[in-house]
């Protein structure tokens, strides 16, 4: 959870430095984006939510699995195996968005992406050892992040 935490201060902090230069501000459509933006946020944002509901005492911020631990498959863990993070990238995506600014959109998602992607093949290692052949059938059957696509 530290390292996601960190490339998303760093993400953050990039953002915001960047988002102020002239070349680099979306200027067609601002008002657009900004609002854009505050959506995904606001999107991203109920989507942990809901993982965080369907999840429960299973929501950790470290890595735990536990042999016992079901393989949780409701709301929209039927579609995908991490939506959660998911909804992070979406709020990720959102800040940069609403900065009105393409570097902080590639600067943002950049950095919560290479979280993410470390935090999953992680995780996604250690919930196979310990629920083993129910999480790989969980997996044969879900994308990680956006649902039929990956």
């Amino acid at each position: 959870m530290q390292l996601i935490m960190l490339a998303g201060w760093i993400g953050m902090f990039g953002a915001f430095a960047v988002a102020a230069i002239p070349a680099l501000v979306i200027v067609r459509g601002q008002r657009f984006w900004f609002a854009a933006g505050l959506a995904l946020v606001l999107a991203g944002s109920l989507l942990r939510r809901h993982c965080w509901r369907m999840l429960g005492k299973h929501f950790t911020g470290d890595v735990k699995a536990a042999e016992g631990q079901p393989v949780i498959e409701d709301g929209m863990y039927r579609w995908v195996r991490h939506p959660s993070y998911t909804g992070g990238m979406l709020m990720y995506l959102g800040v940069g968005l609403a900065l009105t600014n393409w570097l902080s959109v590639v600067i943002i998602g950049t950095a919560g992406a290479a979280a993410y992607y470390y935090r999953v093949r992680v995780e996604e290692r250690a919930l196979q050892t310990a629920l083993g052949s129910r999480y790989q059938e969980y997996m044969m059957r879900t994308k990680r992040f956006i649902p039929f696509l990956f």
